[in-house]
């Protein structure tokens, strides 16, 4: 399904049913929307199923619907919950999940066609949106360059060179199926949505945030943006894929950003040959009307250096730990990580 999970499906969905299967979380990473990296991280996958699952149990337990129903350990058909699974001293890489319909998304005539999607769809699918949360702008937002302070309701005739905290978390709505992300105005993405209410998925993405925001402060940690999808089916709207974590969220530490960012401006920094052509392809397929923006970027990332990885691995692992409060993984501690981090 994606370039950094693997996708079983154990039963179909149908029109008139949810299916059931599972993600299988392994150790690749991607960044700007490449795909699969040169390199792996090991535990990456361990530690985004563990911090997944927490946050979907946290999400239940708020009475926030969703498609999880457990995790799986390695030669076992048992679905668990995750303390089951963490109390065996063995951290899950395996998330059983509900399965809804995922029609084909047509490109023709450099445009995506939803209404076959929605006809195909039934009253059983995946919103073909990403619903994003902001709790802060960062310097480097693409919110800044597509809108302007007064549009969100804050104090400056044009956006500062600082972070800006927001006191409301701003909530956009972007694609999730085509080759390259649009956000969207209200009404279009009410329609891309289909039968789902937009407000309602609105509604969805501020508690999810809220939930997150509350549990990364017990940690120490902001959350600082982060992005859910959902499912529609039977009239109720699901959150669906995976939520919370470091490579959905970004989150920091005393500054330091702890997610998939700081693997984005390591290679900003020391490969900037291949982002910018990975920008160029993507400004010339929107130019053309191109799909695969790949196709056209003659620019391949190399491979990480070990120290690199080890650093990106210990992150990923301390912050895990740190979030769900346990020692899950054997890590540094969340501030030696972090520093570790901060001289990459």
């Amino acid at each position: 399904m994606t370039s950094v999970k693997e996708f079983r499906v154990d039963e179909p969905a149908t029109a008139e049913g949810l299916g059931r299967g599972a993600f299988v979380f392994t150790d690749d990473y991607s960044v700007f929307d490449w795909g699969k990296m040169p390199d792996q991280i090991p535990d990456k996958g361990a530690s985004l199923c563990t911090m997944g699952a927490y946050n979907f149990q946290l999400l239940e337990e708020n009475h926030v619907p969703t498609h999880y129903e457990g995790v799986r350990l390695p030669d076992s058909d048992a679905v668990l919950d995750l303390g089951e699974a963490l109390s065996a001293d063995a951290a899950p890489e395996e998330m059983v999940i509900e399965l809804t319909q995922v029609p084909d998304l047509p490109f023709e005539g450099g445009s995506y066609d939803y209404d076959t999607y929605h006809e195909a769809a039934d009253e059983n699918y995946l919103i073909p949106l990403e619903i994003v949360f902001r709790n802060r702008v960062g310097v480097g937002s693409s919110l800044r360059s597509r809108t302007e302070p007064a549009d969100h309701g804050l104090d400056y005739d044009t956006w500062p060179e600082e972070v800006v905290d927001l006191d409301e978390p701003i909530v956009e709505f972007s694609t999730k199926y085509e080759e390259q992300d649009r956000y969207l105005d209200r009404e279009a993405a009410d329609r891309i949505a289909g039968t789902a209410s937009i407000d309602r998925l609105e509604e969805l993405a501020r508690a999810v945030n809220h939930i997150v925001t509350e549990q990364a402060a017990e940690a120490d940690l902001v959350h600082e943006d982060g992005k859910i999808e959902c499912l529609y089916y039977d009239g109720e709207i699901r959150v669906a894929d995976v939520v919370g974590t470091f490579d959905e969220n970004r989150f920091s530490y005393e500054g330091q950003q702890v997610s998939k960012e700081v693997i984005r401006q390591y290679h900003k920094r020391t490969q900037p040959e291949w982002v910018e052509a990975v920008s160029e392809a993507k400004q010339r397929a929107d130019a053309e009307g191109v799909a695969d923006w790949k196709s056209l970027c003659d620019e391949s990332p190399e491979p990480l250096d070990e120290d690199v990885i080890q650093v990106a691995r210990d992150l990923y692992c301390a912050g895990t730990n740190a979030y769900v409060g346990g020692s899950v993984f054997d890590a540094p501690s969340l501030d030696e990580a972090v520093s570790a981090a901060s001289e990459l």
